[in-house]
């Protein structure tokens, strides 16, 4: 008999037992919007503003590693002089960065 009495009891910490067991689980998800989805955003973000802005005369290096300099800039697509003066037609979505941002990173 006590002991039915003993487990019909209310817990002593008054019901907080469940806001405090999703504290963690909330903890992860800010963690992860801070450190993975938020730089992802900017990441992309500065992406997009670099191929808005780039230009005939820029020297840019593709994701595959070629150096070239634009000589006509279209909607989707870029032609790029490589040595030698030849023309490669390549998406804007294949350039990587600017080869000033490049020597920006490696003068750091």
């Amino acid at each position: 008999m006590m002991m039915n009495i003993l487990l019909m009891a209310q817990p002593a910490n008054g019901g907080q037992g469940g806001v405090m067991s999703f504290l963690p689980l909330v903890l992860v998800i800010v963690v992860f919007y801070l450190f993975f989805i938020r730089p992802q955003m900017k990441r992309t973000k500065d992406q997009k503003k670099f191929r808005e802005a780039l230009k005939k005369g820029d020297k840019v290096v593709t994701i595959g590693g070629i150096h070239g300099k634009i000589a006509e800039v279209k909607e989707t697509t870029v032609i790029i002089e490589v040595e030698g003066q030849n023309r490669l037609k390549i998406e804007k979505s294949a350039l990587a960065m600017d080869t000033q941002d490049q020597q920006k990173l490696e003068k750091k």
